[in-house]
């Protein structure tokens, strides 16, 4: 089923190619050996196997999310850690504010934990830690509501309607 196509249109089309271009599906092992006509008898095989499709990836779609909620819950978050930590990036905008340079900041910079553990972030990195910090220094309201709304999804499992934003005049 998973050589024939992914989903329901993926075997539409199929079936409309092979009906097309005359051509019938052989199943050669499996419990429905044997030969279908898209366009005869054989059309409510490719019915079937296009339901079938679009149960099992929905299945599959389910369980991926299930499995990251639970995983979130637990605190477990997929992806990389960050390069610049809170404290590195609070000594890069402390420096930067004696007059330091970027680039003569970041030698005595060292990433703490992954991959790169020991070595220096890259210029571009510290560039954009200063370039995110900012973006939240810029909309310090919208990262106090997101901390408000992960706080109130985390206590509880259904979060509530949110409240009308107020109209800036």
């Amino acid at each position: 089923m998973k050589r024939l196509g992914r989903d329901a249109a993926e075997l539409t089309a199929l079936a409309d190619h092979l009906t097309a271009h005359g051509l019938v599906l052989e199943m050669l092992a499996g419990p429905l050996p044997g030969m279908y006509d898209p366009s005869g008898p054989g059309k409510l095989l490719f019915a079937f196997f296009a339901a079938m499709a679009e149960t099992e990836r929905e299945n599959i779609r389910e369980s991926t999310l299930e499995g990251l909620d639970t995983a979130a819950r637990k605190g477990k978050y997929g992806g990389r850690p960050p390069v610049i930590t809170d404290d590195m990036l609070h000594t890069v905008l402390r420096r930067r504010a004696l007059g330091e340079s970027v680039e003569q900041i970041q030698p005595d910079l060292i990433i703490p934990t992954g991959k790169s553990k020991g070595q220096n972030p890259s210029v571009a990195s510290v560039y954009r830690a200063l370039a995110e910090h900012a973006k939240r220094e810029v909309y310090p309201e919208a990262v106090e509501q997101a901390h408000a709304d992960f706080a109130a999804l985390q206590a509880s499992e259904f979060p509530g309607p949110r409240a009308e934003p107020e109209t800036v005049r």
